[in-house]
C-alpha cells in the first residue's frame, strides 16, 4: 500500500460529505504545504474562542457582543478579509440576495457577502446562526422543511455562487454548490482548530483572500471544478480497490475448499461463489457507511470491542505493527468477528449491555450462503453452529485496505464513507457485474495485460502448445490474449526467471516442483495478487473472470446532477396541483401528505438505482413538507404519516407535539 498524502492527515479530522477535493489536486495546490498560521495570530483566536464559548456555556448577558467579535476575527483576521472584500447584509448596495420557498413560505439570506473588488460581484455567502444550532437538520418554523445546507446551496446556485459558508461559531461549514453537479459540504469545528493545528492551517489555506482573490487557476473554485473532474476516477479506483478483494476472498474460499477435499463447495455454484464475494463487500460498505453516519451502535465501548468494522482495520495494522505481519496469518478471528457483525445487523441484539434492533433483509440473510459460515446448504443459523473458515485475519485486512484506504496517484487516502454518495456505491457494484467466478478444469495462469485487456488468463497448456510452434506462435498468442506490446512480450519470455519470483512460483504451487518448472518459462509474463504472489489457477480451481459486458446489461453509473433534473422533472406534475393544468409555479400548490404516500414509482430497468434512490429523496421532501402544511392547518400527524383531525387513540410521530 503507498504512503499516506501528507494532505489525509487534516482531511481525516474534518468532516466532508460529498465530493471535495482530491489528493492530487490538494498535492498539486499547496507543493509546499499549507499555510502557516502564525503564533500571535493563533493565540488571539484561541483567547476569543475560549472566552465566547464560556458565555455560551454560561449563558452570559455579553454573549452577542462575544460572538460578533469570535466571528469578525475568524473572518477579518484569520481569512483576511478587508472592509472592501467584506460587506455586511446591511451595507449591501444592491437588492440582498435571497432564496425562498416553491410557496414563499420561507426565506433564505446571507449576513456577509465576499465580493470581488474588481467588479464588485459576490464571491462568497457567509450565514451566522444561533451557537449551537444544527446545520443538518430540516427547520421548522417557516413551513420550508430543508435544511440550512441545502438553503445555502439552492442560494449560491440562483445567484451563480460557487462557494458559501454557515456557521454557529463553534461549527464552520463550507458548502461547494456547483451548478450541474454534485453539492458537497465540509465542516471544521473551532475546538479541533487548537486541538489539531493542521485543520486551521487548512482552513485558512482553502477560504482565505488569497485562494478568493488569486490568479484564477489557483481559487478554491478552481480547485473545486478540477477536483470534480477527478471525482469519478476516484469512484473508479474504489471499485477495482474492491474487484480485487473480491477476488482475494474467493481464492480464500477456494483454499479452504481444497483443504476440506472439495466439499465444502461440493453444491456451490461458481456464480454463486462470486455472488457471495460480492455480498460480503457490499454488506461492509453498509455497515462502514451505517457507523459513520451513526446509524449503528459505533461509540459504545462493547460494540467498538467486538463488533465495530471501522475500527478493525486500525486494530489489525496496530497488530501487525506491534508483533510483525506474520501474525495476521496465524489469526483467524476478524473473520468470525464479521461474521457476528453481520448477524447482529440481521437478526439484532437483546442484552443487557448491548442492544440493537434487527433490521433482516436479504443482503444480511446467515442462510443466504451458510458457506460462509462453515455450514452446510440447508442449515438454519438460528439452530446449527457455525464453524467459521479459516480465513486470516492478513485476508481480512486486506479487504479493509480495499474498502477504507484509496489508493491514488498522491498517495493514500483514508476514505470516509459519511462522504460517500449511495449512487457511488452504486457504481462500485455496476463495476463488479462485469465479472464473475469459473471452475478452471486445467492449470490456468493470469496473465499481466494492457489497460484494454482487464485481468487477461490463459491455459498452461495452451501456452506450452504455442512454444512448441515457435517463438512467433507464442508472442502472437500472448499478444492475442494481454493487448501488450510485442516488445515488451518478447523480453518478457527471453529474460531468466529471478529466483525470488520463481520461490513465490513454487510456493503457489504447493510445492509441487514439476508443476512449478512447466509454469518457468513464462513467469515474467505472470501478473500478481494482492499480495503479490503470481496468480496460478490449479486444476478444478475457482478463478474470477470477466462475466458479462455492463453494455450488454444495460447496467452504466447515472450521475447524480442528472438524476435530480429527471426526477424532479417527472415528479413535479405528480406532486404539485398546477403544472398538469398549465398553471404558472407561483399558483402551484403540493398535494396532502396521503396523495403523496399513495404514489407508486416503477424504474423497470433500475441498475443500481440511481434513480429510485433521488425519487426516494425528493419525494420524501415534499412529503415533510406536505406534513408541516397540515400541521399548520391544526391536523395532527401520526405514527404511520396519516393526518387527522384529531390524534385520539393515535400515536404521534416522534418529535411532533400532540396537536
Amino acid at each position: 500500500m503507498k504512503n499516506l498524502s501528507k494532505h489525509a492527515e487534516w482531511l481525516s479530522l474534518i468532516e466532508i460529505s460529498g465530493p471535495f477535493l482530491t489528493v492530487s489536486m490538494l498535492d498539486k495546490a499547496f507543493p509546499q504545504g499549507l499555510e502557516a498560521v502564525e503564533t500571535p495570530r493563533r493565540q488571539k483566536l484561541r483567547a476569543a474562542y475560549e472566552e465566547w464559548r464560556e458565555a455560551v456555556d454560561q449563558e452570559d448577558r455579553l454573549l452577542p457582543e462575544l460572538y460578533r467579535e469570535w466571528v469578525r476575527l475568524v473572518l477579518t483576521e484569520m481569512l483576511e478579509y478587508d472592509h472592501e472584500s467584506l460587506v455586511h447584509a446591511g451595507d449591501w448596495p444592491d437588492e440582498l440576495p435571497s432564496v425562498s420557498s416553491q410557496e414563499h413560505a420561507g426565506t433564505f439570506k446571507p449576513d456577509w457577502i465576499v465580493r470581488s473588488p474588481a467588479d464588485g460581484k459576490p464571491r462568497l455567502f457567509i450565514t451566522v446562526l444561533p451557537p449551537d444550532t444544527d446545520l443538518e437538520s430540516v427547520q421548522r418554523g417557516d413551513g420550508w422543511p430543508v435544511s440550512l445546507q441545502e438553503r445555502m446551496t439552492l442560494l449560491c446556485r440562483a445567484h451563480g455562487v460557487r462557494v458559501g459558508l454557515l456557521t454557529d461559531g463553534e461549527r464552520w461549514m463550507l458548502v461547494n454548490a456547483p451548478v450541474g453537479s454534485t453539492s458537497s459540504q465540509a465542516s471544521w469545528y473551532g475546538r479541533l482548530w487548537f486541538q489539531e493545528p493542521i485543520t486551521l492551517k487548512a482552513f485558512q489555506s482553502l477560504l482565505g483572500v488569497r485562494r478568493c482573490f488569486g490568479p484564477a487557476e489557483d481559487t478554491l473554485e478552481s480547485l473545486l471544478d478540477e477536483s470534480l473532474k477527478h471525482h469519478e476516477e476516484v469512484t473508479d479506483t474504489l471499485g477495482e480497490q474492491v474487484r480485487r478483494a473480491v477476488e482475494v476472498l474467493v481464492q480464500c474460499l477456494d483454499k479452504a475448499d481444497e483443504d476440506r477435499n472439495r466439499e465444502l463447495l461440493r453444491d456451490v455454484k461458481p456464480a454463486e461463489l462470486y455472488e457471495a464475494g460480492l455480498t460480503v463487500m457490499m454488506r461492509l460498505v453498509f455497515v462502514l457507511c451505517a457507523e459513520e453516519r451513526g446509524l449503528l451502535l459505533l461509540g459504545d465501548s462493547v460494540y467498538d470491542r467486538c463488533y465495530a468494522v471501522s475500527t478493525l482495520r486500525g486494530q489489525l495494522a496496530e497488530e501487525a505493527d506491534r508483533y510483525g505481519p506474520e501474525v495476521l496469518d496465524r489469526r483467524h478471528d476478524a473473520w468470525a468477528r464479521l461474521l457476528a457483525v453481520f448477524r447482529a445487523v440481521y437478526g439484532g441484539i437483546e442484552h443487557e449491555s448491548l442492544r440493537m434492533p434487527a433490521l433482516g433483509g436479504s443482503l444480511f440473510d446467515p442462510d443466504r450462503f451458510p458457506f460462509l459460515e462453515g455450514r452446510a446448504k440447508g442449515t438454519g443459523w438460528r439452530d446449527t453452529s457455525a464453524a467459521p473458515l479459516p480465513i486470516d485475519n492478513r485476508t481480512v485486512l486486506l479487504l479493509l485496505n480495499s474498502l477504507q484506504i484509496l489508493e491514488q496517484s498522491g498517495g493514500a487516502l483514508l476514505l470516509s464513507y459519511r462522504a460517500l454518495d449511495v449512487e457511488q456505491i452504486g457504481h462500485v457494484y455496476e463495476g463488479l457485474l462485469e465479472h464473475t467466478v469459473a471452475r478452471v478444469p486445467r492449470v490456468t495462469l493470469g496473465l499481466q495485460g494492457s489497460q484494454k485487456a482487464k485481468n487477461p488468463n490463459v491455459a498452461l497448456a495452451e501456452l506450452e502448445s504455442a512454444r512448441l510452434d515457435g517463438e512467433a506462435a507464442l508472442v502472437k498468442l500472448v499478444l492475442d490474449v494481454t493487448g501488450r506490446s510485442e516488445s515488451a512480450i518478447r523480453n518478457g519470455l527471453s529474460k531468466p526467471a529471478d529466483d525470488t519470483v520463481f520461490g513465490r512460483v513454487l510456493g503457489v504451487c504447493g510445492g509441487d516442483t514439476a508443476l512449478a518448472e512447466r509454469i518457468r518459462p513464462f513467469t515474467n509474463l505472470i501478473r500478481t495478487d494482492a499480495w503479490d504472489d503470481p496468480i496460478v489457477y490449479r486444476d478444478n480451481s475457482f478463478m474470477v473472470t470477466l462475466g458479462a459486458d455492463r453494455r450488454e446489461t444495460g447496467t452504466h453509473y447515472t450521475p447524480k446532477s442528472l438524476t435530480e433534473s429527471i426526477v424532479t422533472t417527472t415528479l413535479e406534475p405528480v406532486v404539485y396541483v398546477g403544472p398538469a393544468e398549465g398553471k404558472p409555479r407561483e399558483e402551484w400548490a403540493l398535494k396532502s401528505s396521503r396523495e403523496i404516500l399513495d404514489l407508486k414509482v416503477c424504474d423497470p430497468a433500475m441498475g443500481s438505482g440511481a434513480f429510485l434512490v433521488q425519487a426516494c429523496r425528493y419525494l420524501g421532501e415534499k412529503l415533510v413538507e406536505a406534513w408541516l402544511h397540515e400541521e399548520a392547518a391544526g391536523k395532527a400527524i401520526t405514527v404511520d404519516g396519516a393526518a387527522l383531525d384529531q390524534l385520539g387513540a393515535e400515536e404521534p410521530q416522534i418529535g411532533r407535539a400532540h396537536v
